[in-house]
């Protein structure tokens, strides 16, 4: 349960002040501070963004979200957060693959990373799927939308499920790890479509595009794809084929998700809030081991052994 609105940088640093006295010690890349109060956790960035999680993420929001955010045409260059590089003009009626990931949040479940490819004769079906502002649908809307992706378009999905994650999370960072899942997803989907060739890949920005190929060569990917890349935050904005990635993404996280409140007999709950700490903490009352169902790595698995 979250929402993403955009604010000017007055404002956030107005929020950064009104929530000092609730900040938590740990940052996002990119973050300029985080708050959690009694109903929401608050996360502004650099960029203006302030993400909301939390049960009642979306009267926290409100309560700053008081304007519409500004819409753009696609004829509009709009800039991303790479210095000098620009989303051409007429990017969105490319034929892009585009790739993005969910979990990295969340103390439950995988890091899902997906890629997604959308050729100039599919962007109409894809629009029709009502997909362009994925960031607003419903779960169970998703999870109608994504068996059409999987039927119509090349695609594939990189699902790190906690017991992998965690030994991976030892040599690297998340960061790294969202790198080497995009390249990993981005160049299968370049081998599925092959000879044909995408006019321009985009991915959905997590760090700048230095740090990005320095991911992978720290982690010496056999392979790097790197030809007619861009780079932007709220990519789903910029072209369908990273909102049917975000679609993907999400639906095959939901799914993993189930499969483990399942085993844990249990529902476990999505993001990092106090409501994970209990859960956490009743997995390990049950004799359960949390490395098959958490990040462990995240401060959460702490807070749950005090409460036990």
């Amino acid at each position: 349960m979250q929402t993403v609105i955009q604010v000017s940088q007055p404002q956030l640093k107005k929020m950064a002040s009104y929530y000092a006295k609730q900040l938590t010690s740990k940052l996002p890349n990119g973050a300029i501070f985080a708050a959690k109060t009694p109903r929401a956790t608050i996360t502004g960035y650099q960029s203006g963004k302030v993400m909301f999680q939390g049960a009642g993420f979306a009267q926290e929001a409100a309560r700053w979200h008081t304007e519409e955010p500004q819409k753009e045409s696609h004829a509009m260059v709009r800039q991303n957060t790479t210095p000098g590089i620009s989303i051409p003009r007429d990017f969105a009626d490319w034929s892009v693959l585009g790739s993005d990931e969910v979990g990295a949040g969340a103390y439950f479940g995988p890091l899902t990373t997906a890629a997604v490819y959308v050729s100039k004769d599919n962007l109409d079906w894809v629009r029709q799927l009502g997909i362009a502002d994925s960031k607003t649908l419903t779960d169970q809307k998703m999870k109608q939308i994504a068996p059409e992706i999987i039927h119509h378009l090349p695609h594939h999905v990189v699902n790190i499920m906690p017991e992998k994650y965690n030994v991976l999370q030892t040599k690297n960072n998340v960061n790294q790890m969202k790198a080497i899942s995009h390249n990993f997803a981005l160049g299968k989907v370049l081998e599925k479509i092959t000879p044909n060739v995408p006019d321009g890949i985009l991915i959905d920005q997590f760090a700048q595009e230095s740090t990005y190929y320095k991911y992978l060569r720290n982690a010496q990917q056999s392979h790097i794809v790197n030809q007619n890349v861009y780079f932007t935050t709220k990519g789903e904005q910029y072209h369908l084929s990273v909102a049917a990635a975000s679609i993907l993404a999400r639906v095959v996280e939901l799914d993993a998700i189930a499969r483990l409140s399942e085993e844990a007999g249990m529902l476990l709950p999505i993001g990092a809030g106090h409501q994970v700490d209990i859960i956490a903490a009743k997995l390990m009352k049950k004799g359960l081991d949390l490395n098959h169902f958490a990040k462990l790595h995240f401060a959460n698995t702490q807070k749950a052994k005090k409460l036990l």
